[in-house]
């Protein structure tokens, strides 16, 4: 019996499945890439177990947690000007033909010249990803996409830069709610970073409340339901010590200096000096 994990492009799931290979020799993995049309539809027809996707999706009766966000860049011929920037604002990608939906981009669709005017043309037959780069290299139009995405497609004749002004994406894992099993938790446990000391089976909040207090902003809860400690109080560095050390000797030199008493305790009389001591008798 194996584990099935499916991810769409741009994901690379190597870690997971290295460290869930040393942990759970017993369980083989199976594991392999979607197209984004499917991401969810691979759970519902029972493909695979959970899938690594990159929101936003229907999560209808799903758990989702974020694993991590994406950052857009913009991709082009490798003579195109954004080559001699290093981040690129969507101001300056107004006048381009963007071989994508206008859609898929909505921050672009906003500015984009061609939409505005309606001079933008019919895109050209394009398969799938890499059709779609052999028209940019050959200077056709751009397209904006996560640095995933471009980092999996990447050509030599072609250069993306980030685009700071275009929300990220994140990458999430998913899986159907009612079909959490211990095999799941334990890949849970694996993409959150969690030890071998962890125990799936500990009594405590599941991964599907896991998943609502990560979609909610909440820490999350530790798998054996306790409480977490308090951090430790940091250690003083020396530049601390020091200063508190030189505080400590400027208030002893502000203080008065004290009497010494020279007076006898009450009740008790002080032996004057004899002045003839010393002396020799006869003197």
């Amino acid at each position: 019996m194996s584990f099935s994990i499916a991810f769409v492009a741009g994901v690379t799931p190597t870690k997971w499945t290295r460290i869930w290979g040393d942990r759970r020799p017993d369980v083989p993995l199976t594991v392999f890439r979607i197209e984004a049309a499917e991401q969810i539809s691979v759970l519902h027809d029972g493909r695979a177990e959970v899938s690594l996707v990159r929101l936003p999706i229907d999560d209808t009766n799903l758990s989702v947690i974020n694993l991590y966000n994406e950052i857009p860049v913009v991709v082009a011929a490798k003579d195109h000007v954004i080559a001699q920037a290093e981040t690129v604002l969507l101001a300056d990608l107004a006048d381009e033909h963007l071989l994508q939906n206008p859609e898929d981009v909505p921050e672009w669709r906003d500015i984009a010249t061609e939409v505005r005017d309606g001079s933008r043309r019919p895109l050209p037959s394009m398969r799938d990803l890499d059709e779609t780069m052999e028209q940019v290299a050959a200077g056709v139009g751009i397209i904006i996409v996560p640095h995933g995405v471009a980092r999996l497609y990447s050509r030599k004749d072609v250069v993306s830069r980030p685009v700071t002004d275009v929300a990220d994406t994140q990458i999430a894992l998913a899986w159907i709610t009612r079909e959490t099993t211990d095999d799941i938790e334990e890949f849970i446990g694996i993409v959150r970073g969690r030890s071998t000391a962890s125990s799936r089976t500990d009594a405590g909040p599941s991964a599907a409340a896991d998943a609502a207090a990560t979609a909610a902003g909440e820490p999350e809860v530790p798998r054996d339901g306790r409480p977490q400690k308090p951090p430790r109080k940091p250690k003083k560095t020396d530049k601390a010590k020091a200063a508190a050390k030189a505080i400590r000797v400027a208030a002893a030199k502000a203080k008065p200096a004290v009497r010494k008493r020279t007076e006898s305790a009450p009740g008790r009389t002080r032996p004057t000096k004899n002045p003839n001591k010393g002396k020799g008798r006869g003197h």
